[in-house]
């Protein structure tokens, strides 16, 4: 088709379109949200108005003869996280308040809210309360979006650490938990929606009992939304520190939860525990969270311009940690002004990540786990060259092609990292604003793994305004790149892609 180009681009605009047609739905509750407090409708109305066209649209000119193969899917997916991710910006743009009122502002926080980042320009948390809901509702979006891409879509390319999760979750197929993909978008969709639900009511029932003042239904219903989609948003200027101690007890788990694979989930609530329990990435997972909570809670007691209590060193250090940890992106309190040492524990657990399968993002538990147990083997077959050690991950072998997989995901990773890095300072020199190579370096790793805040000038108690808006143009495309692990989109810049 389209001469020498064998993409069938019609057919990938067929998804794209449904998908759009398929935001409005979510448009309707931020909408009534305006109507309840008596705010501006017309910001969701004109995003849904536009919604509709453009997917009514590109489902008119889309072929529907056309068949979805593996590029057509490629391209869908990469063009769709952007098209969302600027439609998402629009009532940012025309409710006009703030500094979300300029257009890269509104992309960025549009971006970091689908991707699940949690980076944010806010400055002035003084605005309309359904905006502010539309923002929460942007990550519980891209949380549910990225878990339907991963089971139902990047399985069937073998991307998205497809192959990986189908070993650990001892699945033989992780797309077919029903027989057809709708049926298996629906199927989550109920899971997640019920993880919510009951998250609202745990954190809800906490005000009704008078251990949570502040945490009101909106609250309730605004952090539920971004943190099982392990996202960080949050209405609150100070994130969960404007909290009661016994609310971010009860988000440890939950973010937890949200960055364990939701393929273990299920199983675990159809019966089957055993794959949870016995699973080796949910062992190395939870053990990094436990030495890294550890580690960071004896740093910040001995830290003598710290003066917390014992329980308050070990909640800070546990919340924070898991925050990391999972990408988040939440915060207990400033931990900028943790020690050094304590701050670094931070930045080390931004490359780690939840699980395979799960709403987090980062490079994932199941990569670092792959890659020790290569790296292991290698010390053995040095010793014994002519032994064969095939790598196992909850007692299957991981064929080797994988493995080669992971360890160029992981070397593209940090690749990207540091040339981000370098941008940053390069393009803030440019700009006057010179942030320190730590700075720079918690930047680049917190946005293009999506974690949220990072530190200095980017801390969890500021934002991202103060680096130049071309620096903050470059963030957005790496977020996008990051949370759909850079392969789908990457592809679409060789020639073999369009040509062969």
């Amino acid at each position: 088709m389209g001469g020498y180009v064998n993409v069938e681009w019609r057919a990938s605009l067929g998804l794209i379109g449904t998908v759009m047609l398929y935001v409005s739905i979510p448009l309707t509750f931020p909408l009534l949200v305006a109507i309840y407090f008596g705010e501006s409708v017309v910001p969701f109305v004109v995003t849904i108005v536009v919604t509709l066209g453009v997917g009514g649209g590109l489902r008119f000119v889309a072929d529907v003869r056309d068949d979805m193969g593996p590029r057509e899917a490629f391209l869908a997916v990469s063009i769709v996280w952007f098209l969302v991710a600027g439609i998402g910006a629009i009532p940012f743009l025309v409710g006009g308040q703030g500094t979300l009122a300029h257009p890269v502002n509104a992309l960025f926080e549009s971006m970091s809210g689908l991707t699940t980042t949690g980076a944010t320009v806010l400055d002035d948390f003084s605005i309309d309360r359904s905006i502010m809901m539309w923002r929460q509702m942007l990550q519980w979006l891209g949380g549910l979006g990225i878990l339907i891409l991963v089971t139902a879509i990047l399985s069937d390319l073998g991307v998205g650490g497809a192959q990986l999760m189908e070993t650990e979750t001892q699945t033989e197929d992780v797309n077919r938990l029903t027989p057809r993909i709708s049926a298996t978008a629906r199927l989550i969709l109920g899971l997640y929606l019920g993880l919510t639900l009951a998250v609202i009511g745990v954190l809800y029932g906490l005000h009704l009992i008078g251990l949570a003042p502040n945490m009101t239904l909106y609250n309730a219903i605004a952090h539920a939304f971004t943190s099982i989609s392990t996202a960080g948003f949050s209405p609150e200027p100070e994130s969960i520190a404007a909290f009661t101690p016994i609310v971010q007890w009860v988000l440890i788990p939950v973010m937890l939860v949200g960055s364990t694979s939701f393929v273990l989930i299920y199983y675990t609530i159809h019966g089957d525990p055993m794959r949870l329990l016995t699973n080796d990435e949910f062992h190395f997972y939870l053990g990094v969270f436990a030495s890294f909570s550890a580690a960071a809670a004896i740093l910040i007691y001995v830290f003598p311009e710290l003066t917390l209590s014992q329980s308050a060193t070990v909640r800070h250090a546990m919340f924070n940690v898991a925050s990391i940890l999972t990408t988040t992106g939440y915060a207990s309190m400033d931990f900028t002004d943790w020690p050094h040492a304590a701050q670094n524990i931070l930045f080390l657990a931004m490359f780690i990540g939840g699980m395979v399968g799960s709403t987090t993002c980062s490079i994932k538990s199941l990569r670092w786990l792959v890659v020790l147990k290569a790296f292991k083997r290698n010390l053995f077959t040095a010793i014994h060259p002519d032994a064969i050690r095939p790598i196992r991950v909850s007692g299957r072998p991981v064929d080797e092609e994988t493995v080669r997989d992971i360890y160029a995901y992981v070397l593209l990773s940090i690749v990207i990292f540091f040339a981000l890095t370098m941008f940053i300072v390069i393009d803030g020199a440019r700009a006057g604003i010179h942030p320190s190579e730590f700075e720079s370096m918690g930047a680049a790793a917190s946005t293009f793994l999506n974690i949220g805040p990072a530190f200095g000038m980017a801390g969890p108690m500021d934002n991202y305004l103060g680096f130049p808006a071309s620096t903050r143009i470059v963030m957005i495309v790496l977020m996008w790149l990051g949370r759909i692990e850079i392969i789908p989109v990457l592809v679409l810049f060789t020639y073999a892609f369009w040509r062969s």
